[in-house]
């Protein structure tokens, strides 16, 4: 006997073919390309809003943690929100995600934000000492590490943004 292959079954041997490893270059996975679409693009703005703070260019501000917007906020809000819109709001995926998002958004304004003043005050210190001191010539610890609530809520926000309008373009 012939088989017959349903609307259904056809349209589901296509969305099998489709994300098969061989047949595309680049994963097809939205919360994976919007969480890493908001870290690029908050760290590409980080030069920028630099530059609006203190007059100058600072390409290094691509790659350092801290300042604004907050990237780590960025990529877990983006991937949050993905896995959302993608496969709603009830499922394991999506909770996972969200706490993710609260404990990272959480420890970069809480515990990294505390621990770059630390830092900060630490370096003073140091730098106080006589030349003679052993701590004297120590390598001063990097202060940049957390944000303010405001480059939380600011990452937060754009990485809602792009994951809205990578679902909306896909």
């Amino acid at each position: 006997m012939d088989e017959v292959m349903t609307a259904v079954d056809a349209s589901s041997t296509k969305g099998h073919e489709a994300s098969s490893p061989s047949s595309n270059l680049l994963p097809n996975n939205l919360p994976l390309i919007a969480a890493f679409l908001a870290f690029a693009l908050a760290q590409f703005l980080k030069v920028f809003t630099n530059w609006f703070k203190e007059r100058r260019w600072d390409s290094k501000k691509m790659i350092d943690s801290g300042g604004m917007p907050s990237s780590h906020s960025a990529t877990v809000t983006a991937l949050a929100a993905a896995v959302g819109l993608q496969d709603g709001t009830g499922g394991p995926a999506f909770a996972i995600a969200v706490v993710l998002a609260c404990v990272v958004m959480y420890d970069a304004s809480g515990v990294r934000l505390h621990a770059g003043r630390q830092a900060e005050l630490l370096n003073q210190i140091v730098c106080e000492f006589p030349p003679e001191h052993p701590l004297s010539s120590v390598r001063p610890l990097r202060e940049l590490l957390g944000h303010t609530p405001l480059q939380v809520v600011a990452g937060a926000l754009l990485g809602f943004i792009v994951a809205v309008l990578m679902r909306n373009s896909v």
